[in-house]
């Protein structure tokens, strides 16, 4: 039986007339992190906002568990078990931290992940939970954003840029918490502008450069000239920066 959660063929989306992915194929597998790296404007939030709904695309361009799913409503895809912790995290401004975390759970789908889980694995939200979410500092916004995707019991989690802005002790804290989020075999997809980060919690690394697939590999694999090549194109200085 095939392993295979989400897959897009020939995936393609414009924002207006400007075309931001160009016949993307990609495909993840049940229990896998993905990490997809690339510089600004490679595409890479706009591959989750696909597959999610949040930007049209043809239907067959995006599968899931082999049935098109391209333009599905972004609450379909979300009952489907699909869940985005979004850039910038995009709390309710007008709820407290609690109040954020149960909107998670309006698709009623059943699974492991409650309240009494989240505080559990981040202690600091249940201090704060009848705070406003958006008065958090921006590591504990990024948890209930997090926290909130949970909420859904999704199979697949798609994060956008965890660590943007954030100081190193703050993303040391959340990546911590990957473990514990796949260990019931959820698969996870990372957007991450970190590449060593990337490829240490990753099995499998995409690398997007000017909305086409410029690299693929197994994460352990894959060298820093290769990414670099990848990633910026064959420019000295760009090997030297990845290194750094």
């Amino acid at each position: 039986m095939s392993t295979e959660l989400i897959e897009t063929r020939a995936l393609e989306a414009f924002y207006g007339d400007a075309q931001a992915l160009f016949g993307i194929d990609f495909t993840l597998h049940a229990g896998e992190v993905v990490a997809i790296i690339g510089a600004n404007g490679a595409g890479k939030s706009t591959l989750l906002k696909a597959l999610t709904g949040l930007v049209a695309v043809k239907r067959e361009s995006v599968r899931w568990r082999g049935t098109p799913i391209g333009g599905d409503a972004p609450g379909d895809i979300v009952r489907r078990g699909l869940a985005l912790v979004p850039e910038g995290r995009r709390l309710f401004a007008s709820l407290s931290v609690e109040e954020n975390l149960l909107m998670g759970s309006f698709a009623g789908r059943a699974g492991p992940w409650s309240l009494q889980r989240l505080y559990a694995m981040f202690p600091v939200l249940r201090e704060k939970r009848q705070m406003p979410g958006t008065s958090l500092s921006g590591g504990q916004q990024q948890m209930v954003a997090i926290g909130r995707a949970l909420m859904s019991n999704p199979e697949v989690l798609l994060c956008d840029e965890l660590s943007l802005g954030l100081a190193p002790i703050v993303i040391k804290e959340i990546y911590d918490a990957l473990p514990a989020i796949v260990a019931e075999g959820m698969s996870v997809v990372l957007v991450e502008q970190d590449v060593s980060l990337a490829q240490r919690v990753s099995q499998r690394v995409v690398c997007l450069q000017e909305g086409r697939v410029s690299l693929e590999g197994r994460s352990a694999a894959l060298t820093r000239e290769q990414i670099a090549e990848a990633y910026f194109g064959l420019h000295a200085a760009a090997v030297d920066e990845v290194r750094a």
